[in-house]
């Protein structure tokens, strides 16, 4: 639609009068404007006239100081104080494990670290090495024979120290590092914690090499951050970013306690140092979050106060032993929090202490809460596990519990974390009979069976023998097979005992009930919704 112009004079509110009014104000805005653009451009000297501002050497001066204050701060002479620091680390597997070579195309899938079609992978498949590889990422024709990767690392002291990631060598036979000069070394892994992803190794035959320290400080989120390392052995790189979390869970165990960082950080920098702006190393790089195989900002760096407990154990003894209670626990989430009469879901819920363990030896039972170690708040499980892990076999504890509803003080020593600990299913009779068909539980949307009663269910609790797929116990993660071993703290053994528990729940107008339910080789606690009526 095409707009007409309007004449402002034939509406009724704007009569002659009114319109000089208008057509005055109007003027007297553009000249104002007008005025002001003149002055802005020109200036003006009562003795000389007007002034071209731009032209004029003190403008220029001006223009010239801004732009140097604007000029953004660099990196550079951090970057090249550390960069020595770094090295690229190269290993060497001699065989493939058995099997691997089954697949070939699976095998080739497996060995290239880009996804089918990138650019990154036309890339390489054009100018790199064999099988369409990046040079220090190969392997045999068809997936056998000597096996090479990369990562990187950084050396810790002058006498040839150096950290790196424990997948980075883990299963080498050989090692090799290059400094960043060129020169390379043949180096000896001294140790390895695959729990926190941690490797030590050991150039010898000097004691002068450059090296970083480790930051003593907690970083913030915020602060800056330098990822250095060797990505593909094309060379050292350098990345900027800032520290935009801490204590991130990313699943690879209880002792996770990353620093989440967004400065890019590629494949092959895995063991290299994440900086601050003293210098110093913040963190290990280890891990990155990559939906399509490339950096997206998102990358996770093990803490410095982590590198260096672990780092000490592996350069005395060649390993890492952690402190340990021997209880499995679970965090406190807000429906159990409320089940247990908990103003906070804070705390580690103790699902079963380990026969035989520091934890039962000293008292403490099944739906106990861990609230403070030596003092110190517990604020969940991860935390109760990395403070436990963090202390010496031997060391003398003192836990705060809540027991029953009381608080107690529990002193016990810690024993000394297994090297593996795995909770396995019982399978023992377990095909010999299928559950039979058990009572229903109002309600709850699942029928239970006296365990005694179901071949391989044991001989505590009730089993569950079906769960409605639409019930409150699927949503809570019930299935079939499980054993209810509690109900609100007692001990069923047949389904009349499980209706009585929940009817004294509601009774007491309770929203939910707390149930103990062994699945497997495992226990856990399960927060189950209370219908009322």
């Amino acid at each position: 639609m095409t707009e007409r112009p309007v004449d402002l004079s034939s509406l009724p509110s704007y009569g002659a009068p009114r319109r000089s009014l208008f057509s005055a104000r109007k003027f007297a805005l553009m000249a104002s404007v007008v005025a002001g653009l003149g002055a802005a451009v020109y200036g003006f000297s009562p003795s000389q006239g007007p002034v071209d501002v731009f032209s004029s050497a003190a403008h220029a001066q001006v223009n010239t100081e801004v732009r140097k204050v604007e000029r953004p701060v660099g990196f550079a002479d951090i970057v090249e104080r550390v960069k020595p620091s770094v090295i690229s680390v190269k290993i060497n597997i001699a065989e493939k494990l058995a099997g691997k070579d089954k697949d070939d195309s699976a095998n080739k899938d497996e060995d290239s670290p880009f996804p089918p079609g990138s650019p990154m992978e036309r890339f390489f498949r054009r100018f790199g090495g064999p099988d369409g590889l990046p040079p220090g990422l190969r392997g045999g024709p068809r997936g056998r024979g000597p096996v090479t990767g990369q990562g990187s690392g950084f050396f810790i002291s002058p006498d040839g120290y150096a950290v790196t990631n424990n997948h980075v060598v883990d299963g080498a036979d050989k090692v090799e590092v290059t400094m960043d000069d060129g020169k390379s070394y043949t180096a000896k892994v001294i140790g390895t914690d695959p729990r926190t992803d941690i490797a030590l190794i050991k150039v010898a035959g000097r004691t002068d090499f450059p090296f970083a320290k480790l930051s003593d400080s907690k970083p913030r989120i915020g602060d800056w951050v330098l990822a250095v390392g060797n990505p593909f052995g094309l060379g050292g790189t350098v990345t900027a970013g800032i520290v935009s979390a801490s204590g991130r869970d990313i699943g690879n165990g209880p002792y996770d306690d990353f620093i989440q960082i967004d400065a890019p950080v590629n494949k092959g920098n895995s063991g290299g140092p994440a900086f601050d702006t003293a210098g110093e190393v913040m963190g290990v790089n280890t891990a990155i979050y990559s939906p399509s195989g490339g950096s997206v900002g998102i990358a996770f760096s093990i803490p410095a106060s982590t590198v260096k407990n672990v780092v000490a154990q592996l350069k005395d003894k060649g390993s890492v032993a952690r402190g340990w209670i021997g209880v499995q626990i679970q965090p406190v989430t807000a429906d159990i929090a409320d089940s247990l009469g908990l103003k906070k879901a804070e705390g580690a819920l103790v699902a079963e202490p380990q026969a035989n363990g520091p934890a039962a030896k000293a008292g403490i039972e099944s739906g106990d809460v861990i609230t403070a170690v030596n003092g110190e708040p517990v604020k969940d499980a991860r935390e109760l596990a990395r403070t436990i892990g963090g202390l010496a076999p031997g060391a003398a504890v003192k836990l705060n519990v809540l027991h029953k509803g009381q608080d107690k003080v529990v002193n016990l020593t810690l024993g000394q974390l297994p090297n593996t600990v795995e909770a396995k299913a019982n399978t023992e009779d377990s095909d010999k009979a299928k559950p039979n068909k058990g009572t229903d539980v109002p309600k709850l949307g699942m029928t239970v069976a006296p365990a005694n009663s179901v071949a391989g269910a044991g001989k505590e609790g009730v089993v569950v023998t079906e769960v409605d797929p639409k019930s409150a116990a699927a949503e809570r993660g019930f299935k079939e097979g499980d054993v209810i071993l509690e109900v609100a703290g007692k001990s069923v053994a047949t389904a009349n005992e499980v209706r009585d528990a929940i009817n004294a729940a509601r009774t007491d107008n309770k929203s939910s009930v707390l149930m103990r339910v062994k699945s497997g080789g495992s226990s856990r606690f399960v927060a189950v919704p209370v219908a009322k009526g």
